[in-house]
């Protein structure tokens, strides 16, 4: 089997360096026409320009691929809605939106601004909910699209100094899992990568031996299955270096404790029973966890 995406049209956000330059050249050699959305701001999100994305679109090119480049900003409404009219005007569809772009602020919660807490969250949550809002009724009219998020490490287990980052990150999971549920009818499936990569926002966190072996092009084929025709849906990727993994929130059995006489000190004395994961189970949809609930209340 051999994945390609020819006939298909590709957005991604942040596309003028690091991750994102990586997933928009792997699709282009894979036949999609591409759309290389970037800013062109610094790694904290000031400043712009549209170089970068100027490049990659040459890059792109070169290759003997179809790409144009844009710099509106994702959580600019006008912005991103400029950017949907350019794509239709120019291809007349969207199939795959990658949502990429990001920014960091990285302070301890004592020492972090609440700007640098509201910044992050709008670039990171609605920076991918608006680029995804505006091409959703496409999506729904053609009856297909593939969209990915992109989370982190930080959001699934945390990170000193990433209060901000790891909140937003999370947030996209939660994000990504209703957008499965509505989409499924409209055969538009939404998946979540959490990458480990070197980029402009890493660089300076890891040593260079580090950095040599989290090239983002050893993240790229594993975007490639999350978007593609037969891609799941609701899946959480992890990847990097060449090693992919698939992440879960589960949910322990649990123990029922009755609704007489309970108390706090009923519940604390059953944590160990609570707290026992050898049962876990994932959920698809949050009335699979409710439908345990009332199984289990009702079943003694």
């Amino acid at each position: 089997m051999t994945i390609r995406f020819d006939d298909k049209v590709a957005i991604v956000t942040g596309a003028g360096g690091g991750l994102g330059r990586a997933h928009a050249l792997e699709l282009a050699r894979r036949g999609a026409k591409v759309v290389v959305n970037d800013l062109g701001g610094s790694v904290d999100g000031s400043g712009g320009s549209s170089d970068s994305a100027d490049k990659v679109v040459a890059e792109i090119k070169e290759l003997g691929g179809e790409a144009i480049s844009n710099g509106s900003s994702v959580t600019d409404d006008t912005g991103v809605a400029n950017m949907v009219k350019q794509v239709m005007d120019e291809w007349g569809r969207i199939d795959i939106l990658i949502n990429n772009a990001g920014i960091l602020r990285d302070k301890s919660f004592a020492k972090m601004e609440i700007e640098d807490f509201s910044v992050v969250m709008d670039v990171h949550l609605m920076g991918s909910v608006k680029p995804t809002k505006a091409v959703w009724a496409i999506m729904k009219e053609q009856q297909y699209g593939r969209i990915m998020v992109t989370s982190s490490s930080s959001g699934l287990y945390g990170n000193f100094g990433q209060t901000n980052y790891g909140a937003a990150k999370l947030s996209l999971v939660g994000f990504m899992n209703t957008l499965k549920l509505e989409g499924q009818k409209d055969n538009i499936k939404v998946n979540a990568l959490a990458p480990v990569a070197a980029s402009r926002m890493t660089e300076n966190l890891m040593p260079p031996e580090a950095l040599d072996i989290l090239k983002p092009e050893y993240v790229s084929p594993g975007v490639m299955c999350l978007v593609q025709e037969d891609a799941p849906t609701g899946a959480i990727l992890c990847a990097g270096a060449g090693v992919f993994s698939l992440a879960q929130i589960v949910e322990a059995e649990g123990a029922f404790l009755g609704r007489e006489d309970l108390s706090a000190e009923k519940v604390w004395e059953n944590w160990e029973k609570i707290s026992d994961f050898s049962n876990a189970s994932p959920y698809f949809m949050g009335g699979e966890q409710t439908g345990k609930v009332f199984n289990m209340a009702t079943s003694k």
